[in-house]
């Protein structure tokens, strides 16, 4: 069984403090967008909230930490809220990945996509550690796992990689959505 968790308990700072789970794509907000999608993976989908969170203050690593310790499944697909193109087909491929790796983590031209990737229960102690130590970044976490890259190329299947992993981090970027909205593949 694999569990999904979507992380909507950010600041959003670069939002000023916008819930960006609550923005509009295509006439749906973006979490029922992902819920509607996601929710055909699995009966294991779960919203991480900020109020989940174990250890409180942490972003989006203990995001990871609150959703690893609530799923049900051994593979944990995590996206981020203001994601709102990510497809079922595509969490299905980087699951169905998952095997002997800790994450499976989209990588393409912008770098390291750590907040649209999964994440095995054996991560849990590297999570953990990096709380306790208050070394918070995702993309740091990552040099403390076996992770399985997965490319663009590879990612082509599914759709546009820009469009699938777009994220809406600032006003401008979603405005910009609006152009990727009309851009399937």
């Amino acid at each position: 069984m694999h569990s999904v968790a979507i992380l909507a308990g950010g600041d959003a700072r670069r939002f000023g403090g916008r819930d960006k789970s609550a923005l509009v794509v295509d006439g749906r907000t973006i979490l029922e967008r992902q819920i509607s999608e996601l929710s055909t993976l699995t009966e294991d989908l779960r919203v991480i909230r900020r109020e989940d969170d174990v250890v409180p203050g942490c972003g989006p690593l203990g995001g990871l930490h609150a959703a690893l310790n609530a799923a049900r499944g051994d593979a944990l697909f995590l996206v981020a809220c203001d994601m709102p193109f990510v497809t079922a087909p595509l969490a299905a491929y980087l699951l169905m990945l998952a095997g002997d790796a800790d994450a499976v983590v989209p990588c393409t031209g912008r770098g390291y996509h750590p907040l649209c990737a999964v994440y095995g229960r054996a991560c849990l102690p590297a999570v953990e550690r990096r709380l306790a130590e208050r070394r918070l970044k995702m993309l740091d976490l990552l040099h403390d796992l076996r992770v399985r890259e997965v490319t663009a190329d590879d990612l082509g299947r599914f759709g546009n990689c820009d469009r699938l992993l777009a994220n809406v981090n600032t006003p401008a970027e979603y405005a910009s959505l609006e152009a990727l909205q009309g851009h399937k593949k």
